[in-house]
């Protein structure tokens, strides 16, 4: 299944208390839970003002439909083509 990168630019991100991420969070599963096992949460990374997503999902149109669904705004989503990592030296 493809491995997607999504963007989502949330001002003050980086100054949201443990509460609010909380509740984004319940939204996200809620609506995960709507759209079926295809699209899944694996990690974000909060940044001062944005946010990156990883999901795994079928197609890009899966994850624009959990953006909409949950009011999430998706600025920008990168397909992964390839993961590296100090390992990959080693080939």
């Amino acid at each position: 299944m493809p491995k997607f990168i999504i963007e989502r630019n949330i001002p003050l991100a980086g100054e949201m208390s443990g509460q609010e991420w909380a509740d984004i969070a319940r939204k996200s599963c809620s609506v995960l839970k709507e759209l079926g096992p295809q699209v899944q949460w694996v990690e974000s990374f909060v940044t001062d003002d944005k946010v990156y997503c990883v999901y795994v999902a079928p197609n890009e149109a899966a994850i624009r439909s959990h953006a909409d669904m949950g009011g999430f705004p998706a600025d920008r989503i990168s397909r992964v083509r390839r993961m590296a990592d100090p390992t990959t030296s080693e080939v």
